[in-house]
């Protein structure tokens, strides 16, 4: 069976046996609840599938212009990638309708199968509160906002449906938090330094744990938020700051890398706690982290090429290719002639061949899923399941 198929049928496997513990079902029909039916996502360009293209103070930006897209779709679709995101292998994956675009949708049928409110250049935090660190954000989109912007969607889904019908549609959902965080460390160290960044760790895990707590006063049961990536190895950041100290392992940045870290030990240690606190609801830690570290330590080993801190698109030259002032889809600049072979597309953003990596990664990774199984499931029941077939 190829791994990513194997990797969707586990956490498959994860979220209906854990909504059949949510719903308190018997455990003996458990691994036969039908499949989910949408994804609800958070986040910034990781995530973001096209508000950025519509939202007005991003409208245009460079993943609305060649050679973004070029991979997948064959044209920019307002992914900051090549091709397709960690999001989209997980649609496709768990074989759901692909989620609308906040921005892009207007009536209820085209919500009631899944939104995705992620905005690139998003932040974790207000602007204002950043703006208080003497911190500027690009994009006045925060994850607040974003939570706002779910609420006024079961608004409208709720005109049409009663209350029980409401909680059905977030029960039957993937709540997916992406990365989030990212851009406020960015903002941070520029403007500041890596310390003034490492400040906001508290703040940003707050946030999310807010926006976590909303989604299960509304009815989410399964939600899985990912982890900070590893700021170190971003192209941008290597090239914006070449004096900083580097791990001889990865060449990436040991400072900022470290602050990744420490965000993600402050995320697991929430979400542990918000387990504890709602032990109907089931919270999936994604890591991106050591995936991508071990990528780029070994990049033959997960087959990219020999140049896994540069990025495939821009016009930066030099040892990471990258130039804000040269920036990839800007006149002057050209994409990689094989983006498979490169970690980064441009110098922000993952390929698509990474997105696949990390996706197959983060599915094979996510955290309980065994022991739930195992928990909830009787044996007979788990060798039954239709789930995990021989290919």
């Amino acid at each position: 069976m190829a791994p990513l198929r194997l990797a969707v049928a586990i956490l498959l496997l994860a979220l209906l046996v854990a909504a059949g513990a949510a719903a308190h079902l018997p455990t003996a029909g458990c691994c036969r609840l039908a499949r989910y039916a949408r994804f609800f996502c958070f986040g910034d360009s990781l995530t973001d599938t096209g508000n950025a293209a519509i939202f007005p103070s991003t409208a245009g930006g460079p993943s609305t212009r060649p050679p973004y897209g070029e991979t997948h779709f064959g044209r920019p679709t307002g992914r900051a990638s090549d091709g397709r995101l960690i999001i989209d292998f997980l649609v496709e994956g768990l074989k759901v309708p692909q989620p609308t675009p906040y921005l892009a949708g207007r009536t209820t049928a085209e919500f009631i199968n899944g939104t995705n409110f992620a905005v690139g250049g998003a932040t974790a935090l207000d602007p204002a509160f950043l703006a208080s660190r003497g911190v500027m954000s690009s994009v006045p989109v925060s994850l607040s906002n974003e939570t706002t912007w779910f609420h006024n969607v079961l608004q409208l889904l709720g005109g049409s449906s009663s209350e029980h019908e409401l909680r059905k549609i977030t029960a039957s959902s993937v709540f997916y938090v992406g990365e989030i965080g990212l851009n406020d460390y960015i903002y941070s160290h520029i403007d500041q330094s890596v310390d003034v960044a490492a400040s906001l760790v508290p703040h940003i895990i707050g946030a999310i744990r807010l926006a976590l707590t909303e989604m299960v006063s509304a009815g989410a049961r399964t939600l899985v938020v990912t982890g900070m990536l590893p700021l170190g190895c971003e192209p941008q950041l290597l090239a914006l700051f070449p004096g900083d100290d580097h791990d001889p392992a990865t060449g990436c940045v040991a400072r900022l890398n470290k602050l990744a870290e420490r965000h993600n030990r402050a995320l697991e240690r929430m979400l542990g706690e918000l387990r504890r606190a709602h032990p109907g609801r089931l919270f999936l830690y994604a890591d991106i982290y050591r995936h991508v570290i071990r990528a780029v330590a070994s990049p033959a080993a997960y087959g990219f090429g020999g140049r896994p801190l540069a990025a495939c698109c821009g016009g930066g030259g030099g040892k990471y290719n990258f130039d804000f002032a040269a920036f990839c889809g800007a006149p002057g600049t050209a994409a990689c002639a094989d983006p498979s072979e490169f970690v980064s597309w441009d110098g922000v953003h993952f390929t698509e061949a990474a997105n696949r990596l990390i996706a197959r990664a983060m599915l094979r990774g996510l955290r309980r899923r065994r022991a739930i199984a195992a928990t909830v499931c009787p044996p007979s029941a788990r060798l039954a399941s239709p789930l995990v077939t021989a290919e």
